[in-house]
């Protein structure tokens, strides 16, 4: 068995718009990196090819409107299918850790699809993590997102399931895209405290992240004891990151990430293309192939700022305020079941800064005693590639029971003849099978 097994794809065929900060070159420098230190040549590292992921993949995860074919490129496929490489060499015994370094990234791509938002289409650690669970039957899963910017995708995705934790630390959103990812965002009433938001205050560097992790992730991660950890490894909290404030090093990522002991890394954001990220991939490569990576420097170092105290005053106002939530959550949670009784809704206003797209959206979960449900979503967005559209849309969880499958379709065939919406969509997550009616 390697140690490490690696993934790259660069997508040399995609782009946003010429000169965009989302480019090939974030991955190509990185690249020439890892050749000039021989890191190919290690023993105990080995190289996979991406392959093409199947839309059945993508649609355990999301349902994109009108179909999530045409809202994507051959790109997306081979990005998530990256990751399905990485999760299958984990799998399989080949490696004993896998890093998918890929892109399009996708922890801001949400359950429904509409278009490109915050860079991304899909969500490949959502497809993942799906995957994960219908080729493997892998059940609690903790993501652990590192990049500087809150994954509202990826809580999207995972806001209503117990098995999944999905912790982000990020630049607090009153100060940074997307403007979420605040600590009372904690999970619907039957997930609640499984959804750890981290908001950290700009110029937080290495000390104020592994203080934060020393006093409470760790623990949270411990107690929650997940089958396997995927670290969305966003860079973009790199002191010299153009699109952000914070203040992190390679040493300072190379040490969380030992820290994490993630089986699985997905690269997401970080856009200094050539001053962090060739040697915070670098650092995170050696970490996670447990070698010595004390001698991995930027370097220049100009840009790096000392931690102003606040930030550490913060770090543990987080430690008291999401330890106590954590603490307190099968309490929480079985209160808030009880209030809401069968169903829970929530409305959500959603913007694709891309492409200009808004979207409104009313979300139904529908609790059952015997299985973990099911979800209705009424959607209806403006100025997409199609005009505006709508959609009716059930979601069929994992092990739904009879009853519940048979209320859901009389739901969308409700729906359907009554012609409520453009589209009538039910999405069946273990199969990837969505269905129009």
């Amino acid at each position: 068995m390697k140690n490490l097994g690696l993934v790259f794809f660069p997508a040399f065929d995609w782009l946003i718009s010429p000169g965009h900060p989302e480019r090939e070159e974030r991955l190509l420098y990185t690249r020439d990196q890892l050749v000039e230190e021989g890191i190919f040549d290690l023993p105990c590292i080995k190289e996979y090819r991406p392959r093409l992921a199947e839309i059945c993949d993508l649609q355990r995860a999301h349902i994109g409107v009108p179909n999530i074919g045409k809202l994507i490129t051959p790109a997306h496929l081979t990005s998530a299918g990256g990751c399905l490489v990485a999760a299958d060499a984990v799998m399989k015994g080949e490696t004993k850790k896998a890093f998918a370094l890929v892109r399009p990234p996708g922890h801001h791509a949400m359950r429904v699809v509409h278009g490109i938002r915050g860079f991304c289409t899909i969500n490949i650690e959502a497809i993942m993590v799906e995957y994960l669970r219908s080729a493997y039957g892998v059940k609690r899963i903790a993501v652990i997102d590192t990049d500087v910017h809150h994954g509202d995708g990826s809580e999207d995705v995972f806001y209503h399931d117990p098995n999944t934790l999905y912790i982000s630390f990020h630049q607090d959103g009153r100060t940074l895209y997307p403007g979420t990812g605040f600590v009372e965002e904690a999970g619907t009433p039957g997930a609640w405290g499984t959804n750890i938001n981290l908001p950290l205050l700009p110029s937080t560097g290495d000390e104020g992240l592994h203080r934060l992790y020393d006093n409470l992730i760790a623990r949270i991660l411990d107690e929650f004891k997940p089958d396997i950890i995927v670290n969305s490894a966003g860079q973009d909290n790199h002191f010299s990151d153009p699109l952000a404030s914070m203040n992190v090093t390679a040493q300072g990522y190379a040490s969380l990430n030992k820290k994490i002991n993630a089986d699985i890394a997905v690269l997401e954001g970080g856009y200094s293309v050539e001053g962090a990220l060739p040697y915070v991939n670098t650092g995170i490569i050696l970490a996670m192939a447990g070698l010595d990576y004390s001698q991995v420097l930027e370097p220049d170092r100009s840009d790096l700022r000392h931690q102003d105290k606040r930030c550490n005053e913060r770090v543990d106002e987080l430690v008291t305020q999401v330890g106590r939530l954590w603490d307190e959550r099968d309490i929480t949670r079985e209160k808030l079941l009880k209030a809401c009784g069968n169903t829970f809704s929530r409305k959500k206003n959603i913007y694709y800064d891309e492409e200009g797209i808004r979207e409104q959206q009313i979300e139904t979960i529908h609790y059952c005693n015997d299985c973990e449900g099911y979800m209705s979503i009424k959607t209806d967005a403006t100025n997409t590639r199609f005009g505006s559209q709508n959609a009716y849309i059930i979601v069929l969880h994992r092990g739904i029971c009879p009853k519940c499958r048979q209320v859901a379709y009389d739901k969308a065939l409700q729906a359907k003849k009554g012609r409520q919406a453009q589209y009538v969509l039910v999405q069946d997550i273990e199969t990837g099978i969505i269905e129009e009616l």
